[in-house]
């Protein structure tokens, strides 16, 4: 049991990146107030905990009745990802700096809480942590039992992003979108090039 739960815990926490979202919560809500990140963090969180619990619960029999590989959330997050990437380094589109990047966007929804914090290694990973054929019903609840305590985690990273607003200014919080902007296309790219060797490979995860 221990182990499940360390083995999860360190899955859960690595895909679901509380860190990384912090960073692409910083930049983004700079301009906004104490109360509205708040309240950006938590529709956030629970937004994307209701995705990840979603595909915990049923994704695997979701997706196979689809005939959805996973490989291909993997592909078209990371193409999603590396084009927001390229809107923040260049100030364009949805991830221009401004608390209104367009009307009626909601930046709880995307990009924070999708695919920011419930990212496609994230629904990879529960999916995978809570396959029907080799895990029991306690143990798939054991998983998310896991999942709501690295939700919590990264609640409380994206809440701390007050201090670091303070500590960065304007103009810090302007460079730190530029730079973050190149690491996620980074990271995007990556996951790409992940997806397309497993369908060379000829895998399905």
């Amino acid at each position: 049991m221990w182990r499940q739960i360390g083995r999860d815990f360190l899955m859960l926490l690595v895909t679901v990146d509380p860190i990384g979202a912090v960073a692409l919560f910083v930049p983004l809500t700079a301009s906004l107030t104490k109360p509205e990140r708040a309240r950006i963090a938590r529709r956030a969180t629970f937004i994307a905990g209701a995705v990840l619990l979603g595909f915990l619960v049923a994704g695997e029999v979701v997706l196979s009745h689809l005939g959805i590989r996973l490989v291909s959330f993997q592909l078209a997050g990371g193409v999603i990802l590396f084009v927001f990437g390229l809107q923040m380094v260049f100030g364009t589109g949805v991830a221009a700096h401004s608390p209104s990047p367009e009307p009626g966007h909601d930046l709880a929804v995307f990009p924070i809480a999708l695919p920011a914090i419930a990212s496609p290694g994230a629904i990879m990973a529960v999916v995978l942590l809570t396959d029907n054929h080799r895990q029991s019903i306690a143990e798939q609840a054991v998983t998310a039992a896991v999942l709501g305590v690295v939700l919590g985690i990264t609640f409380a990273a994206l809440l701390s992003s007050g201090l670091i607003n303070r500590l960065l200014g304007s103009m810090g919080a302007n460079v730190l979108i530029r730079v973050m902007g190149l690491v996620l296309a980074a990271l995007a790219t990556e996951q790409v090039v992940a997806g397309i060797e497993a369908l060379l490979r000829g895998g399905t995860t």
